[in-house]
């Protein structure tokens, strides 16, 4: 009697292997986070032996950095598409702290808290979390000068603004984890602080139900 090796690989384009070892590290970091990014976890995801995946990924470094961008990138593609539906700037800031802070989007507060802790032994990931905490920044930047451009908002230093609101949302998020809150209860706090910092008329960031 013979029994069939699963292991045995099909030959397949490159791009089309690579594409199903990114696709499967991806898959582990929104289930697990990047901590679970290790060269034997992708290679069960992805059914292949380890070695193919060194051969292809020959740096999980990088392989870690491309999720995480990845991952992020989307999000903020997500969250971008979201605030344009609203027809001031008032209220797409407002869409964008209740879409961050709802609750929703736990596996990606995850894949943040761990890519700063992991970053500092990952020079690709701390490339890779600086560029996106700065595009992150330009979204809010982008927003609160359009505030301030019609009046919504009145702030100087909407850059300074925009790092502040993006700390106490990490903050908050990251609180979740592990700390039982409210999502609605963190919103309401989240944006009568961020309307503070904008310089907005009180409740202006409270989204209409």
């Amino acid at each position: 009697m013979s029994t069939t090796d699963p292991r045995v690989r099909t030959r397949k384009a490159p791009a089309e292997r690579a594409a199903e070892i990114l696709d499967a590290a991806t898959a582990i970091a929104r289930e697990q986070g990047l901590g679970a990014l290790t060269l034997r976890a992708v290679a069960d995801r992805a059914g292949v032996a380890s070695g193919l995946i060194a051969h292809y990924q020959p740096s999980m470094d990088d392989l870690v950095a491309r999720v995480y961008s990845d991952l992020v990138e989307e999000e903020i593609r997500e969250v971008r598409a979201l605030a344009a539906r609203e027809a001031s700037p008032a209220a797409r800031f407002a869409r964008v702290l209740e879409t961050l802070l709802d609750g929703s989007r736990e596996d990606l507060t995850v894949v943040w808290v761990e890519s700063w802790a992991i970053s500092r032994r990952n020079p690709a990931l701390a490339a890779a979390v600086r560029r996106q905490m700065s595009v992150w920044q330009l979204l809010l930047v982008e927003i609160a000068d359009e505030g301030v451009a019609d009046g919504s908002f009145a702030t100087a230093e909407t850059s300074a603004v925009a790092w502040q609101i993006m700390g106490m949302v990490d903050g908050l998020n990251a609180q979740s984890l592990v700390r039982e809150a409210d999502p609605a209860t963190a919103i309401a706090q989240m944006s009568r602080a961020a309307e503070t910092l904008l310089g907005a008329r009180p409740g202006s960031l409270a989204l209409a139900r």
